[in-house]
């Protein structure tokens, strides 16, 4: 898949358990995955829920560091429904903040939730961290989210899961 098929360059992301996570052969699996299928390590983002990192915090620490010097990237999911201490978030060396769903999904229509979304975006940005969110799935959604400077956007606004053969073609389509 990907420049073999005649895609460009992509960026895939992998959520990835706390129990995983604690995993001692974690980064050789990932190494060996990456050797595998030619994917760039910084084309791969490993996504660890909040609650996942923090449970792991100590142990994870050198674990991130060893990812992030194999070019690999690291984004907290669901960022925001876990224990959201801005100590943690300050001491883990992580290159995105995933905004979850819970909170994308009412964006338009609750204003509590577009305030929290607005401030995760401006506190990940002043932190120099990509900002994802989750669970777009209008037009009004992802215009709201392009106003704040949201950097990416993931959800069935633009496709339902797929299998690997259906996404290059939807990909291949929208490159024509």
């Amino acid at each position: 898949m990907g420049e073999a098929a005649g895609l460009p360059k992509i960026a895939m992301s992998v959520n990835v358990s706390a129990l995983q996570f604690r995993s001692k052969g974690l980064l050789k699996s990932i190494t060996a995955i990456l050797d595998e299928t030619g994917l760039a390590p910084e084309a791969l983002n490993i996504e660890v829920t909040e609650c996942g990192l923090m449970e792991c915090s100590k142990l994870g620490l050198p674990l991130l560091q060893l990812l992030r010097q194999a070019g690999v990237q690291v984004a907290i999911d669901d960022f925001g429904t876990g224990y959201s201490s801005l100590s943690y978030l300050r001491k883990l060396k992580v290159d995105a903040l995933k905004i979850d769903q819970s909170f994308v999904r009412e964006i338009t229509s609750s204003q509590g939730d577009t305030s929290i979304v607005r401030a995760i975006i401006s506190m990940g940005r002043s932190l120099n961290l990509r900002v994802i969110a989750g669970g777009v799935e209008s037009a009004e959604d992802l215009a709201l989210l392009k106003s704040q400077n949201c950097d990416e956007a993931q959800g069935f606004y633009f496709s339902r899961p797929v299998a690997a053969e259906q996404f290059a073609q939807l990909h291949q389509m929208q490159l024509n």
